[in-house]
């Protein structure tokens, strides 16, 4: 009876460190109790060591399985053998050493394979992100890349230095998933920067060759003390290229990505209705969302919309241009005669230019080069007997008028060219238009006065011509003053709106200045470090300092910097396009190769070689 009440005492007494016990969830080794050893009897079951953090774990030499800590007991891994390797249960220890030392080559094999792989794939990289910037097939890496590149090393060098070459990956696919690495790294750094400051937008659609539907959209936001522009994305349009698409498509980009409309204070697209619709357009469903958005017709556009006007006479001139550019371009063999009466005669060119209304610049330079071939081309339509046509380049007040149409329109081409580039602002662009109305002004005064100096060609043929400029000036008159009004319709109050921002200093604050606004521009245009600092630096990167002390004009300035002025940017996009589409790009890899060829970022090479070593070791 003691007996048992002694062992109830004792039970008593250990019930706390038992109750303590029991609620104990620590491991084993935790707990004071020694951790298995790895024993080499263990060896003639299958069975090595392997370390895994701190703890010294069972791996299997046939599959190579590592197993739990606590598996590292005989029952267990005999367990593994009879139901994982039936087939090898009665091999001798032999068999296994075998094994193991076929492992240990192996792993000795991997790590020397792992520290070759990270300056190759390194390398690999960089191939990668010349070839997307170069806008190059992802082929040309392994067909002429490598190849010269060993040819190099190996005269250069020696074999052994060039034999180290071959083990960079530089197949077509892989080309492209590092390009695809690339792209998502700068998408996301462009990304970031983007979630808390402002920006403007710019986009455009169009239907390229193979009749796919593309939209477009760039990126202007405040990056540390400057402006940076870089493309944001380049979508397909699966189905109607409709303003709630193209809406919905940019919206949605835009939510996926974490960016806020409130950000958002400028939109700048062309003149379509898709786009510039007040009530349906692309325009009015970004002001629902983003109201303080202003959007920009591309001064571009508006410049080509201007000019396209012309009068019958004019017009009649530039249909027989046309028909005689066809009519030896679109024959190879008429083609091929044309460029051998040209040599033949000492011409500087040996072929005419096709005329395409959806190119800016392509109208100034086919009247252009048809002016200067007009006599090869007189030859050879006589010679063709198209006596309908090359009856006109006989005609004095024909070619005057061909001379004119040359001048002028190589005029509107010099006036495009200083409107496209990148970092162009509104300011700037609206000097451009303003100089150019001034000079219109003055080309029709002269004309008045009889006087052509203005256009050379034009000049050069009347000073030959009897009878025929007393008859053309009246209708070059014309035309000019018709020009005049419709820059002055399409840029309406071009001139002194953005003095204020180009000339501060020397500059009364605009009328439109709320009182708090003027007071700001009166102290800073009063400060002395800002007048210094004017000159040095670029008109964004003045205002954004502006910004810092003086909100209030700081913030009405950048809302005229950060907007575009053109579309351009949406149409090198479309040429970049146009170069990358062929048949074995897909559509990802065409928005992968567009980001890594045209943005401004630069890749983070080191990280993306980091991830991509951590996730083949792993």
């Amino acid at each position: 009876m003691d007996r048992f009440v002694t062992r109830n005492e004792k039970k008593t007494g250990d019930s706390a460190p038992a109750e303590k016990t029991k609620t104990d969830s620590r491991p084993n080794h935790q707990k004071g109790q020694p951790k298995r050893k790895y024993d080499e009897a263990y060896l003639a079951l299958g069975f090595t060591a392997g370390v895994v953090g701190a703890d010294e774990r069972p791996v299997c030499v046939l599959c190579l399985k590592t197993l739990a800590a606590d598996s590292m007991r005989p029952n267990k891994l005999r367990r593994h053998l009879e139901t994982k390797h039936p087939k090898h249960m009665n091999k001798p220890l032999d068999f296994f050493q075998r094994k193991l030392s076929e492992y240990r080559q192996q792993e000795s094999r991997m790590v020397k394979s792992t520290s070759v792989n990270k300056n190759a794939q390194m390398a690999s990289f960089k191939v990668a992100y010349r070839i997307a910037r170069c806008k190059k097939p992802h082929t040309i890496a392994e067909q002429l890349i490598l190849p010269a590149a060993l040819d190099m090393v190996s005269v250069m060098l020696d074999e052994t230095s060039a034999a180290k070459l071959k083990t960079i990956p530089l197949s077509n696919d892989t080309v492209a998933k590092r390009i695809c690495d690339i792209s998502n790294d700068l998408e996301d750094q462009l990304v970031e920067k983007l979630r808390d400051t402002r920006f403007a937008l710019q986009v455009d659609e169009a239907t390229v060759s193979n009749q796919d539907c593309l939209f477009i959209s760039y990126v202007r936001f405040v990056c540390s003390e400057s402006l940076r522009e870089d493309l944001l994305f380049c979508k397909y349009v699966q189905t109607r290229a409709t303003a709630d698409e193209l809406f919905k498509i940019l919206d949605s980009y835009l939510t996926e990505h974490g960016l806020k409309w409130e950000n958002c204070i400028g939109f700048c697209s062309d003149g379509a209705q898709t786009m510039a619709g007040k009530r349906k357009g692309l325009q009015a469903l970004i002001k629902r969302v983003a109201p303080e958005a202003q959007w920009t017709h591309c001064v571009i556009h508006r410049e080509a919309l201007a000019s396209k006007h012309l009068s019958p006479e004019l017009n009649d001139v530039l249909t027989v241009v046309v028909s005689a550019v066809n009519f030896i371009k679109t024959r190879p063999l008429k083609a091929r005669l044309f460029s051998a009466l040209c040599e033949e005669m000492g011409a500087d060119h040996t072929a005419v230019l096709f005329h395409s209304d959806a190119r800016w610049l392509s109208r100034g330079k086919v009247l252009s080069r048809v002016f200067e071939l007009r006599a090869e081309i007189l030859a050879f339509l006589e010679a063709e007997r198209v006596y309908d046509i090359s009856g006109k380049f006989r005609d004095e007040q024909f070619l005057m008028k061909l001379a004119y149409l040359s001048d002028l329109f190589g005029k509107l081409n010099e006036l495009n060219l200083q409107l496209q580039g990148k970092d162009k602002h509104l300011p700037h662009l609206a000097d451009k238009i303003t100089a150019f109305i001034r000079k219109l002004d003055v080309w029709g005064r002269h004309l008045d006065e009889g006087n052509t100096a203005a256009f050379e060609n034009l000049h050069e043929i009347s000073e030959t011509s009897t009878s025929g400029a007393t008859t053309v000036i009246p209708c070059i008159k014309l035309h000019i003053s018709t020009l005049t009004q419709l820059f002055q319709k399409y840029f309406p109050n071009n001139s002194m709106q953005y003095d204020w921002i180009i000339d501060p200093f020397n500059t009364p604050a605009p009328a439109d200045f709320s009182s708090a606004e003027e007071d700001q521009y009166i102290e800073m245009t009063s400060d002395s470090t800002f007048r210094l600092r004017f000159p040095a630096q670029t008109l964004s990167e003045f205002w954004l300092g502006v910004e810092k002390e003086y909100p209030l004009i700081g913030q009405r300035s950048l809302a005229v910097l950060l907007p575009f002025a053109t579309s351009y940017l949406c149409e090198i996009g479309f040429s970049a396009v146009a170069s990358l589409k062929t048949k074995y790009r897909s559509h990802l890899r065409i928005e992968h190769d567009l980001r890594v060829a045209v943005s401004s970022l630069q890749p983070r090479f080191e990280n993306m070689c980091a991830t991509k070593q951590a996730h083949c070791s792993h």
